[in-house]
């Protein structure tokens, strides 16, 4: 086991104190220390070194965050590839910039409330249980929603980053080999996170959706650079004027597809005031249209009862059959009555055709 101590930082750094310098003052004047890959498990007391401004820790195996209280001017920590499974004790590191955390157990990212400064997080390759993904405490999201600006969250079995919309400083975004599907989940995305310039998504299912990197271009007018490519500006112009152009079309064929309906409408409601049935006269060669809403409308107020009308509307019915014998008239009224319009359009035309 080898802790990172006070001692240990002075025996390999070659301090050569000064003429009455203490080992003390030394360490209060050191702004970098690189421990990286030396067998680094745990952090002790540093709390002599108050100008730490950048921690090199990465590639040991550190499994708890701790001591670094004092360090309120570090602005610079690096921790890849320990064994650490839980962010905690970072929240007083007031002036911390970047925080690279890749290739540890960390299945949440949390405990980074307080941490204003912070603009960029590197979280990519935590080594989580099979199944598991990485998650992200709202909380913390939302701390860091005014300077967070790159985020790395490559390899970590992710399948939705909706909830990254609150990062409404982002410009870059790095989420390679993860899970994401769905075109619509990256184009609800790009519409909230408006200075976003750089996404790369490669080794992702969605990657091979049709119009995948069209759809996006067309979602986000900040993006200049999607899985490694850039975006050119005749490529962003030729899909917007493609995208008009479909649109105009879809607006033209609802406009043709309404005005269709409102005629065929029209149509349909003229036929049903009129009842139009044609009724075919031997001695003329044209027919003649009887309109039974006029013979409804000889019965008083639409509504007289079939003892008293009924003849009435045969009789009507009668005169208007021209050169039809009475005896033919009365024999087609009789059977079929006047109040079942499409049984006297049947007989008459019956008539027309024995007539012939």
């Amino acid at each position: 086991m080898v802790r990172l101590t006070v001692d240990l930082i002075a025996k390999t750094s070659n301090f050569k104190p000064r003429k009455e310098e203490t080992i003390s003052q030394y360490l209060k004047k050191i702004t970098h220390i690189n421990f990286s890959d030396k067998n680094i498990d745990a952090i002790e007391d540093l709390s002599l070194c108050k100008n730490l401004s950048v921690l090199y820790l990465y590639d040991n195996r550190i499994s708890q965050i701790t001591n670094l209280n004092f360090a309120t001017n570090l602005t610079h920590l690096y921790l890849q590839n320990n064994c650490i499974s839980c962010l905690e004790n970072l929240r007083s590191l007031k002036k911390l910039e970047k925080l690279y955390l890749g290739g540890n157990y960390i299945a949440v990212i949390e405990g980074l409330e307080g941490l204003e400064e912070l603009r960029e997080l590197h979280v990519e390759s935590q080594r989580l249980p099979l199944g598991e993904k990485l998650l992200f405490d709202p909380r913390t999201l939302y701390s860091l929603a005014k300077s967070l600006s790159i985020l790395n969250i490559s390899n970590n079995n992710i399948d939705d980053i909706r909830d990254l919309e609150m990062l409404e400083n982002l410009n870059q975004l790095i989420a390679v080999d993860n899970r994401l599907l769905h075109v619509k989940d990256l184009e609800f995305l790009l519409s909230k996170l408006m200075k976003l310039w750089k996404m790369d998504l490669n080794g992702n299912p969605v990657c091979l959706k049709p119009k995948y990197r069209d759809r996006l271009i067309l979602v986000s007018k900040s993006l200049e650079f999607l899985d490694g490519r850039e975006i050119k500006k005749m490529e962003r112009q030729f899909l917007m004027n493609w995208k008009a152009s479909k649109d105009a079309k879809k607006i033209s064929k609802k406009r043709n597809t309404k005005s269709e309906d409102a005629s065929n409408s029209y149509i349909s409601n003229f036929e049903t005031m009129h009842h139009i049935v044609p009724v075919y006269y031997p001695q003329v060669g044209k027919p003649k249209l009887v309109f039974f809403s006029e013979i409804q409308r000889s019965f008083p107020n639409g509504n007289a009862s079939p003892e008293t009308s009924q003849e009435d509307t045969k009789t009507k019915v009668t005169e208007e059959m021209g050169n039809l014998s009475l005896k033919e008239s009365q024999s087609l009224l009789t059977k079929s009555d006047v109040h079942e319009p499409h049984l006297l359009q049947k007989s008459i035309e019956n008539s027309f055709m024995e007539n012939e």
